[in-house]
């Protein structure tokens, strides 16, 4: 018996009208159909197409069921997997892992060098590392093991550089730096084109003769790579003038011209990296390179003092956020290298140009527990980052393919040392007379001999792009002279520096006395050059420092009172006085100090105010 609500339903459809009959019948074969058909399509293979037959008006076929054998099932073609209670999966954490492992060796490498301190005296760090990177790349040669591609374009100029590069000019000498800074940039820009193009151009001759079989490297090519080995890294060089305590003037030239070397090269390696493309190279084309180089290297410096300046008008509000003042630094730092790159000028410019502004503002800004956080973690990135590329130098230097060609090889550690002579030579000749103390021949040939490659130049070389035929070439030669340089005259430094008794300068003579005398020396000079008409060097300075005072100072620091150059030597010296009896005191022990050395601390601390407080009055007038 059919059910009431079955027997109604046909009987609304039996006494409808005719045109909702009429549509409700198509409604329903139309319904039939496409479930038919959609049927039909997914009982197809995959990956074929079979075009269904169009059925006439009136009929539906309706597809059987199909039941699989052994009964129906949700999933028929899936196993059963046991949860795993153990998986490695180390293709997901190769890279950073052996980075963790490698930073990890040389860090030990590194306590283990210093142990023995007469192992670093007489051989520089840099030489240790390339020997445990040596090493480790014969470990793995030996067991048919490739380094992971880590070493990129980017990764070296987005990740590695920026730190090397803060470190440098976050701890430049800012006086001695502004003292010669024309001779600094005389001998980085100047000095750095000489080498390129000398060294560039002599190549290209060279490879005229047949007999080495380097006819294939054109002019451009060998510009690059002229270019690249034009980079100085004088790390080890730094050190040892440090130590012996070199003539201030000279310490900060080659300081100077290793940082500002690196910025031109790199503008160099991008341009000449453009020009290598190019079958033919124009007069127009020549004219363009100059211009770009100036409008990078410039744009570089404005880019680096916008964010300086707003790096320093930030922390004036960070008085009740302290722990987060050092993250400025770097952001605003890295901000301005990223802003550059984004925009294709000198990155290296801005963030150079970024951390001298800072240090000079921002310290005045933040606490001093801060000041203390950024130093070390700036020179900490930088350790990290130096420790890496002079690793991977070592590790690739085995485990690569190399292509030898000594006689391209040799003519390219003469050519090196021959124009770098030669520049250091001329260029001194011509900036002479216009320094107040002039460069004697010891100081030139020091110069000279000061110029080792490092890090800068190897990862340029390795992160050539693949259309450089002759790319293993380069690396092969880049690496031998990096090595020469390193090995050879980074040891070879420090005897030499004693045995033709380079001038020597006393780093130690900060004091107020001093510091009052040469203040009234810079005015007495900058009065006497206004009256004079002379715009020299001390009437741009004491501008600068009106200028300063009364504009920048008022925006960019929060107590824009103008601090006396004496207050903060007493401010330096005070704190210098108290980071030696914290280290006098925690000598040879481990836990807090006593009551016995808290009393001896007071009584250091009472000697030196006593004797700071002399001199303050002694200076006095």
């Amino acid at each position: 018996m059919p059910s009431c609500g079955t027997l109604s339903h046909r009987n609304s459809i039996r006494h409808s009208p005719p045109f909702f009959s009429k549509r409700l019948s198509m409604t329903m074969k139309l319904a039939v159909y496409f479930l038919t058909t959609g049927l039909t399509l997914l009982t197809l293979p995959c990956g074929s197409f079979t075009e269904v037959p169009s059925k006439p008006s009136g009929t539906v076929t309706v597809l059987p069921p199909v039941h699989p054998a052994g009964g129906p099932q949700a999933f028929p073609n899936a196993e059963k997997s046991d949860l795993p209670v153990f998986a490695m999966n180390y293709s997901r954490i190769q890279v950073p892992f052996e980075i963790t492992l490698w930073v990890l060796l040389a860090s030990f490498a590194k306590i283990g060098f210093h142990i023995y301190h007469k192992v670093t005296f007489w051989v520089p760090e840099s030489c240790l590392l390339i020997s445990i990177g040596l090493m480790v790349g014969a470990i793995m040669h030996a067991v048919h093991e490739e380094p992971p591609s880590v070493l990129s374009y980017n990764i070296f100029f987005l990740y590695i550089l920026p730190p090397m590069v803060l470190d440098s000019g976050y701890f430049m000498p800012t006086r001695p730096f502004f003292e010669n800074i024309g001779t600094v940039l005389w001998f980085a820009v100047v000095g750095t084109l000489w080498n390129s193009i000398g060294v560039g151009m002599s190549l290209y001759g060279v490879c005229q003769i047949g007999a080495l079989e380097v006819q294939d490297i054109n002019l451009q090519e060998n510009l690059l790579f002229a270019s690249i080995i034009s980079a100085v890294d004088p790390v080890a060089v730094l050190n040892v003038f440090e130590d012996v305590s070199v003539n201030e003037q000279l310490y900060i030239v080659v300081f100077g011209e290793s940082l500002f070397s690196d910025a031109v090269t790199v503008v160099l390696y991008n341009m000449f990296t453009f020009v290598a493309e190019m079958p033919v190279v124009e007069t127009v084309d020549v004219f363009l390179g100059v211009a770009k180089f100036f409008v990078v290297g410039l744009g570089g410096l404005a880019f680096g003092l916008v964010f300086g300046f707003v790096a320093s008008f930030t922390t004036r509000f960070t008085s009740n956020v302290r722990e987060i003042e050092p993250l400025f630094i770097f952001m605003y730092s890295y901000l301005a290298y990223l802003v550059a790159e984004l925009f294709n000028i000198s990155s290296i410019m801005a963030i150079v140009t970024c951390a001298l502004t800072m240090k000079y503002y921002v310290e005045e800004n933040v606490t001093q527990r801060s000041c203390t956080t950024i130093r070390h973690v700036v020179k900490m990135l930088s350790s990290i980052s130096e420790t890496l590329i002079f690793f991977f130098l070592g590790v690739v230097t085995i485990t690569t393919e190399h292509e030898w060609n000594w006689g391209y090889i040799l003519f390219t550690l003469l050519f090196a040392f021959l124009w770098r002579g030669l520049g250091i030579l001329v260029l001194t000749q011509i900036i002479n007379p216009f320094r107040t103390i002039p460069f004697n021949f010891k100081d030139q040939f020091m110069l000279g001999y000061s110029g080792l490659r490092g890090a800068v130049t190897f990862a340029l070389v390795f992160t050539l792009p693949d259309h450089i035929v002759r790319k293993k070439l380069f690396v092969t030669a880049t690496i031998c002279i990096i090595l020469f340089t390193v090995f050879i005259q980074g040891i070879s430094i420090r005897p030499l520096v004693e045995f033709i008794n380079v001038r020597r300068t006393n780093r130690n003579l900060d004091t107020i006395n001093v510091e009052v005398h040469s203040r009234l020396m810079e005015h007495a000079i900058a009065g006497i050059e206004d009256i004079c008409g002379q715009w020299g060097h001390y009437y741009w300075k004491d501008k600068f420092m009106k200028f300063n005072n009364q504009i920048l100072r008022k925006i960019l620091i929060k107590d824009n009172q103008a601090e006396s150059s004496i207050v903060a030597l007493y401010k330096k010296l005070e704190l210098q006085n108290a980071m030696e009896i914290l280290d006098t005191v925690s000598e040879g022990t481990s836990t807090a100090p006593s009551v016995i050395s808290l009393r001896k601390m007071h009584d250091i601390l009472s000697k030196n105010m006593y004797k700071i407080r002399q001199q303050v009055s002694h200076s006095s007038y």
